[in-house]
């Protein structure tokens, strides 16, 4: 694990399925100083996301597109990414107000996606923890992109998101 507490692993139902299956999931920590609810309500609030994704003109332009996410959701995002215009919609599967949601790929570029969004309040302010798992397609080629430099580039991704998040969080 590394000192900020991320970790990445590779995962698969088992040995046997590991070329079909080629699973990569980041972990990611962070710590807030503000109550949990701040939190929650900022990692899910859609205005927030796109000032935090700033960097790839991350923009909802389908579905919910402003305010704050619920079950059910469904939200269509168009970045840029690698020089390209890129989409991909997602649904909010899951949600434990202040304590968990979960959200989706129904429509993008991965085979596969989904980001759970954990939060612990402490005594001093809020654990938030991130589970990003995704499955690259294109096969051996996708699987070497996965490798060189989409799991870091996604970490990063996922790491400026939650600073925004903090600052915004922690100005309040």
């Amino acid at each position: 694990m590394a000192a900020d507490g991320s970790q990445t692993i590779s995962i698969a139902e088992s040995p046997e399925r590991w070329a079909q299956v080629q699973m990569a999931t980041i972990y990611l920590t962070t710590f807030i100083e503000a109550p949990v609810q701040t939190c929650f309500d900022l990692a899910r609030n859609i205005d927030a996301h796109q000032l935090s994704t700033s960097k790839t003109k991350e923009k909802a332009i389908a579905g919910r597109t402003s305010g704050l996410c619920e079950e059910g959701d469904v939200i269509t995002w168009q970045a840029v990414r690698f020089g390209f215009k890129q989409k991909l919609t997602v649904k909010v599967t899951r949600m434990e107000p202040f304590v968990y949601f979960e959200d989706e790929m129904i429509k993008g570029a991965f085979s596969s996606m989904k980001h759970k969004h954990s939060f612990e309040a402490l005594k001093n302010g809020t654990k938030v923890a991130d589970e990003f798992t995704f499955k690259v397609p294109l096969g051996v080629f996708g699987s070497i992109a996965e490798k060189l430099f989409l799991t870091k580039y996604i970490r990063n991704f996922l790491k400026e998101r939650n600073r925004t998040l903090k600052s915004l969080a922690e100005a309040m």
